[in-house]
């Protein structure tokens, strides 16, 4: 695996938990990538234990968002992974602050291939949770990975959807065509200068016009309150190009053929609550859940511990994530 330097200080965005060890591993996907990762697991805890990969939101690292939910999930007595996507971060891969569809779902299915190698995990036991974009990246790995037992998403985005039809499936077939030609024409002007151009995070300053979503978006990028001095969203953003792959390739393709369970989470007043309603609506099967969260926006379920609905995730996982579950 390739070298990484890992910070061994705590530079999280959320309070450090007394209730649960913390350490920092590392593991590889197919593609030769070596990801880095924050373990959690419960203090005084023996045996094998059921694990949950965790990863999100779209452009975020480690230390924000999946870290929160990693430690507070490994209180309720998890052992859980909370890694930085590929190409982000701590983690390796170049270019730096590229996404790719395929590699980005590898990294969840590669964290699983780290936990079965674990005594320490149940590998009957293993189950996934992406926030925000990673959302769809996990259930596409659901889709493609029999070994997850269990997905979870918050928040949920559809990439490719998103990059190929604009919010809300605005753009027309001509719109797409002049994204692509003008995505295009920027990978030549990369090729020529040697490096590739990020989208520069979220906005800011902030327009007076911004729409709401965005304005939620910065306050959690943009302030004391989620800012991360690695992470893409709050500093100069993803690379323009990255874009281009999502347009031309579906990531939810096959989540009909889904049979591990599956909860999906978005709040009531998201902006992206359509992408989870419609992916819901694709999902066979007695063990799949929708759970609106009354008043919610997107962001809230982020970090605001009196939303996120942990109650419910813990207790999904504890009925799916059994020996006799397979």
């Amino acid at each position: 695996m390739e070298p990484l330097e890992l910070t061994q200080e705590w530079d999280k965005t959320f309070p450090q938990s007394d209730k649960v060890e913390h350490s920092k591993i590392t593991f590889h996907n197919r593609y030769g990538i070596t990801l880095a990762a924050d373990m959690y697991k419960p203090k005084n805890t023996t045996g094998s234990l059921p694990a949950i990969a965790i990863s999100g939101p779209y452009g975020a690292v480690k230390e924000q968002v999946s870290g929160l939910y990693a430690q507070t999930l490994a209180e309720r007595g998890f052992l859980t992974i909370a890694f930085d996507p590929s190409f982000y971060g701590e983690s390796g891969g170049q270019p730096r602050y590229l996404t790719s569809p395929e590699i980005s779902t590898d990294d969840f299915s590669a964290a699983v291939d780290y936990l079965l190698t674990r005594e320490d995990v149940d590998p009957e036991r293993i189950g996934i949770l992406g926030i925000c974009g990673w959302g769809g990246f996990a259930l596409n790995a659901a889709a493609n990975d029999p070994r997850i037992k269990a997905t979870v998403t918050s928040t949920m985005y559809d990439m490719s959807r998103v990059n190929a039809n604009g919010y809300f499936d605005a753009m027309s077939v001509d719109d797409r065509y002049n994204l692509r030609k003008q995505l295009n024409e920027q990978r030549t002007e990369d090729y020529r200068n040697g490096y590739y151009k990020r989208n520069g995070g979220v906005i800011d300053p902030l327009p007076e016009d911004a729409p709401l979503f965005v304005k939620q978006y910065h306050d959690y990028y943009k302030t004391k309150r989620g800012y991360h001095h690695r992470s893409p969203n709050s500093t100069e953003g993803i690379t323009e190009i990255s874009s281009l792959a999502f347009i031309n390739m579906p990531l939810l393709s096959y989540i009909e053929e889904i049979r591990s369970a599956v909860l999906m989470i978005h709040g009531s007043e998201a902006h992206s609550r359509y992408f989870s309603e419609d992916a819901y609506k694709r999902l066979t099967g007695d063990n799949k859940e929708l759970l609106l969260i009354p008043g919610a926006c997107h962001v809230d379920l982020y970090d605001n511990l009196s939303v996120i609905p942990f109650d419910k995730i813990t207790e999904f996982f504890n009925k799916f994530l059994t020996a006799n579950n397979k």
